[in-house]
This record gives structure tokens, sequence and C-alpha cells, in this order.
């Protein structure tokens, strides 16, 4: 009972630390970008740019809230399905990470949906003229491709039935 009590309590504070960092950053790109030009934080690598995306990424599914709402609830009630699941063993620490990080990202830019009606992008990658993102995105992001690296590499397929019992 104490390991899933710790489980849960690490959980928890990853997610509210990312959250509270996400949260805080976009309150920043708002109050100090706002509708200017962007930032070059490094001159045509990485800017600070303020923009408003009530789509999904890449601005597709423009103004379907609706949609966004049911799929961000069905994402992290199976997280914590899953982590409710998940044994109580340091092995499957990796897990935890990545349910965290995804979590987090997917609840961070709720909030934003859910208060703005829309979510706050500032960070722009000019390279590859990739779209503008923000640090939920980014925890989604690493937490899935860590994931996906646990599942290839970490894991063999009989440790990850524990969802099934």
């Amino acid at each position: 009972m104490q390991k899933s009590l710790n489980k849960f309590i690490l959980f928890l504070v990853a997610v509210a630390v990312l959250v509270g960092v996400d949260q805080w950053s976009k309150y920043e790109a708002m109050t100090k970008l706002g509708r200017s030009d962007a930032y070059p934080l490094i001159k045509n690598v990485l800017y600070f740019w303020y923009s408003e995306n009530a789509g999904a990424a890449f601005g597709i599914l423009q103004g379907k809230h609706i949609f966004f709402f049911i799929i961000t609830v069905v994402v992290l009630a199976g997280i914590l399905y899953l982590l409710f699941k998940l044994p109580n063993d340091r092995h499957y620490l990796p897990l935890l990470f990545c349910g965290s990080l995804i979590f987090a990202g997917a609840l961070g830019n709720f909030i934003d949906r859910v208060i703005r009606n829309y979510v706050v992008d500032f960070i722009y990658f000019k390279p590859i003229n990739f779209p503008i993102f923000n640090f939920a995105d980014i925890c989604v992001t690493v937490g899935t491709f860590l994931l996906f690296l646990c599942l290839i590499f970490v894991y063999k397929e009989n440790e990850l039935e524990f969802y099934k019992k």
C-alpha cells in the first residue's frame, strides 16, 4: 500500500511541476510577447513568437473544441488507469515518468482550451519552419518518444501484461 501511495505522489508531483512550468511559460508569453514580432533567441534558429492555436498540432482541426475535450479526457483517464495498474516496482519507473510527461502535457494544453478556447504557443524553430509550439507539446512529444523507446528496448512483452490483471 505504501509503495502505491509513493508512486501516486511521485506522479502527482511530477505532473504538478510540469503543468506549473507550462502554465507559467504561457503566461509569460502572453504578457511579454503579446502581439509583437518574433523575438530571436538564436538568430535564424530559435524564436519566441506568440501564437493562439484553436486547433491541434500543425494547426489542423481548428475550432473542434468538443473533439479535443473528449480525446483529452480519454487520454488522461487511460494514463490514470495504467498508473493504478502499474506494478510497484522500480523497474517500471520509466513508464511512470513517460506517463507523467504525457499526462502533464495533455493537461497543460487542456487547461488552455478550457480557459481560453485556444492553446498558447510561443516557441518557433526556424531551420525547418516547424509550427510554433509550447512546453506542453514538448512534454507530450518527449514522453511519447521515451515510451516508444521503453516499449522497444527496455520491456519484454510479458512484462507489460500488468494492465490485464
